[in-house]
């Protein structure tokens, strides 16, 4: 038989992939809803682990000399890792080309809402004994009580209409509304930073201060460079 009649043996050419290529597709293929919703019974479970480590710190009597003031901090403390954490939602599907991340999203924020109800009970119930008086007295008092109140009453509409059927109600307006996300992170920081001055130790809130930074001079940068972009459209089509 002729070489150029020969066929080629079994197997030639079909090289196996290396599992760094394989894997290195996945990440690039794009994820679709179905794929996304199966990430969420384990997110679901990491967003429970700040509760159950106090319930076994708890039990086993673990939460410090002060468990009051122990629960109080590590609920706002948690809060504000959620709230991050939602944020950074956004641009890691961007940077991912993931869309369907934004699924994730809600969870998220419904996560920062509850450790920030957990947070403002806390104060209102085991500071303030459910004192009306008392917590309007200590909202005026200390400027640092009255921002994290700000920040968990701006996190109530959000958690309210997080769902699909207030963003059919609301339309555009659900967009607009769930801005006040960036409103409610600033506050904490200085919620956080108003707490810390007393002792002057600033590092954690430095730290979490810079996160936001970056989470929020991404989005800037991402606004700047789509009005860049939908100037220039107009001005190829001399659209005013």
């Amino acid at each position: 038989m002729p070489a150029r009649d020969r066929l080629p043996p079994p197997g030639y050419g079909t090289q196996p992939v290396p599992a760094a290529d394989a894997a290195g597709r996945a990440l690039h293929s794009r994820w679709d809803a179905r794929a996304v919703d199966r990430l969420k019974p384990a997110l679901f479970v990491l967003g429970l682990l700040p509760l159950a480590r106090w319930i076994w710190l708890g039990a086993t009597d673990g939460l410090t000399a002060n468990p009051v003031e122990f629960l109080t901090r590590s609920a706002g403390t948690w809060t504000l890792v959620c709230l991050l954490v939602t944020l950074a939602i956004t641009p890691l599907r961007r940077l991912l080309a993931q869309p369907a991340l934004v699924r994730l999203r809600r969870m998220c924020g419904l996560f920062a809402f509850f450790y920030g109800s957990l947070h403002c009970l806390a104060w209102a119930w085991w500071d303030q004994a459910l004192d009306v008086a008392a917590m309007a007295a200590d909202v005026m008092q200390r400027p640092f009580v009255a921002f994290g109140l700000a920040a968990w009453l701006l996190m109530v509409p959000l958690a309210m209409t997080s769902t699909q059927g207030w963003m059919r109600r609301l339309g555009r307006r659900w967009q607009a509304l769930h801005r006040l996300v960036y409103a409610t992170a600033v506050l904490a920081i200085v919620h956080y930073w108003l707490h810390k001055a007393g002792k002057q130790d600033f590092a954690e809130v430095l730290a979490y201060g810079a996160a936001l930074a970056t989470l929020l001079g991404w989005r800037l940068v991402a606004w700047a460079r789509a009005a860049k972009r939908s100037n220039a459209g107009r001005a190829g089509t001399g659209v005013p």
